[in-house]
């Protein structure tokens, strides 16, 4: 059996373990979700989205964003951590999507990682979720589960992305962030996974697996 149809098997019963895997992120327009994902880095979803309750509601698009000082913004956002730099990205990006972009959210990749404070991470994000444009996230989870799957062997998150891109057939590509996820959190954890209760203890080939619980 080919890594591929190894990969596609492993999937398939991910995706009945968490049928509901989604984007825990609240949004309510593509430069929300945007937003929301730039705030993201080293912080948890459930604090991005106490945040941004009250964030959409005084700044909720990039015309409201680009005008906003970044002292304010730097107070409001303050919780979700390394706060100086994510208000300057911020108000940069608005204004990038203001003048490039006629205020609208790019929707290639290509434009995406050209506004300030997006990468690849990010614009797979908003591709996947706000325009239903297949893209491969690869966070923290999912590179840690790919490896650990034996579908990579790769460090760097572009050259996992392009393999994982290669192994899962491209309507999965978004769904794979989800499940992958879900998945890292309720299981395979870091740094020690839970495989004793793990519905996949059986199939799973825990490559480079030293402990678990």
């Amino acid at each position: 059996m080919s890594l591929a149809d190894q990969a596609q098997n492993l999937f398939m019963r991910l995706q009945e373990l968490h049928p509901d895997a989604e984007c825990a992120l609240v949004y309510n327009s593509p430069w929300q979700l945007l937003v929301a994902t730039i705030l993201s880095a080293q912080c948890t979803d459930k604090r991005v989205n106490l945040v941004t309750e009250g964030l959409f509601v005084l700044l909720p698009g990039p015309k409201e964003m680009a005008a906003c000082p970044q002292g304010r913004l730097e107070a409001l956002i303050r919780s979700t951590g390394f706060f100086r730099n994510k208000a300057r990205n911020l108000i940069a990006c608005a204004a990038t999507v203001l003048e490039r972009h006629a205020g609208q959210v790019p929707r290639s990749l290509e434009e995406l990682v050209a506004l300030p404070g997006v990468g690849r991470k990010t614009a797979n994000v908003v591709l996947g979720n706000a325009f239903a444009i297949p893209g491969m996230v690869v966070d923290t989870h999912v590179k840690r589960l790919s490896r650990r799957f034996g579908w990579t062997r790769q460090t760097d998150p572009v050259k996992i992305e392009q393999e994982l891109m290669r192994l899962l057939p491209r309507h999965y590509w978004t769904q794979a962030g989800h499940i992958l996820i879900a998945h890292g959190r309720e299981y395979c954890k870091a740094p020690v996974p839970h495989c004793s209760r793990c519905p996949l203890i059986d199939s799973c080939p825990r490559v480079g697996v030293e402990r678990s619980y």
